[in-house]
């Protein structure tokens, strides 16, 4: 396959422990016919991730495995395989997940665009690929406003976050732009990608067909970031706001986010001040900070209902499928 041909996909795996499941991902996308490139970046694994990958290899050529000698973060990882690759589309696969049969035929229509996502098919870990319904494609697009705004958390509702869609993207307006993953960021280096991508006036497709398989585990339903990953990233939306080529009305979105993610990181301080040192250090630690204790005191409500409430809807039934985005099924 010509691997410059303007259709042609680049997949990006950044794998960290994930010989359980590499071999799915890898398979997944050296099926799909528009594919030219798949890199996986084993970021420092301690198992056999490296080993699975390639024994997962079709002889086609396509593959290509790179390892890393320490563990640097997805962000990197991705950094790594953007700059170890060609073809002018790229798609980033989670090392957990899976594509579904025929995805870039149907997503990759048209070429008004610069970034192009479809809807997301959550399943739990022992599920395959079951049948899913043809929805109509019924494409929109999203402004920056619509993206923050679907990247903050609303407690209660079930975690469909646009941040959750898994774009392919024209490596000729990243370059354009100078933009790659924020390789400081371990947590949420997607919203900040595609973030200050759509404030340099990138054009975001979203599809409503559904050509991405995301898998949903129990014991990611906590979150195993650590309480750093949080201020770094609202440190993130700190520096793209003392741009002065920022308009003024993208300032204030992201100002909107980086105080959702703040108040997330004081709630993690103070959990974590607490199972180190007790409670009382914990209310002296966020007295000294008066401004963070009413997220503190609604988030430790919030959380142990939303956590009691999980727990009964991971016991009565195992996750999906379901669906990011609402569909109407298409007509024949």
């Amino acid at each position: 396959m010509d691997s410059s041909a303007p259709d042609t996909v680049c997949v990006i795996i950044a794998a960290k422990d994930a010989s359980d499941t590499i071999a799915r991902a890898t398979a997944s996308a050296l099926r799909e016919r528009k594919v030219g490139e798949v890199v996986v970046v084993d970021d420092g694994s301690s198992d056999d991730t490296a080993g699975e990958a390639h024994r997962s290899d079709d002889g086609t050529g396509r593959l290509r495995v790179l390892r890393l000698s320490r563990n640097r973060g997805p962000a990197f990882a991705r950094n790594h395989a953007i700059a170890n690759s060609t073809a002018p589309l790229i798609a980033v696969l989670d090392a957990d997940d899976f594509f579904l049969p025929g995805r870039f035929e149907t997503l990759l229509t048209g070429d008004n665009w610069d970034f192009v996502a479809d809807n997301v098919m959550f399943v739990g870990a022992d599920v395959g690929e079951p049948n899913i319904p043809r929805f109509a494609p019924e494409p929109y697009f999203l402004d920056l406003h619509t993206f923050i705004e679907g990247n903050i958390a609303r407690r209660g509702l079930s975690r469909g976050e646009i941040g959750f869609l898994k774009p392919v993207v024209r490596r000729a307006f990243l370059d354009r732009h100078g933009l790659r993953y924020n390789e400081e960021l371990r947590l949420g280096e997607d919203y900040d990608l595609y973030a200050r991508a759509l404030a340099q006036g990138a054009r975001y497709k979203v599809v409503r067909a559904c050509g991405y398989g995301a898998v949903v585990r129990a014991d990611s339903l906590s979150g195993r970031h650590a309480t750093q990953d949080l201020k770094r990233l609202w440190e993130a939306d700190e520096a793209i706001m003392r741009s002065p080529t920022l308009p003024r009305e993208a300032k204030t979105h992201f100002r909107r986010h980086a105080q959702h993610i703040r108040a997330r990181y004081e709630l993690r301080r103070f959990l974590d001040v607490k199972a180190g040192s007790g409670l009382m250090a914990a209310i002296r630690d966020a007295c000294a900070r008066p401004m963070s204790l009413p997220g503190i005191a609604s988030g430790v409500l919030a959380d142990k209902t939303e956590s009691f409430m999980r727990r009964r809807a991971w016991s009565a039934s195992p996750p999906g499928p379901r669906y990011l985005l609402e569909g109407r099924l298409a007509m024949d």
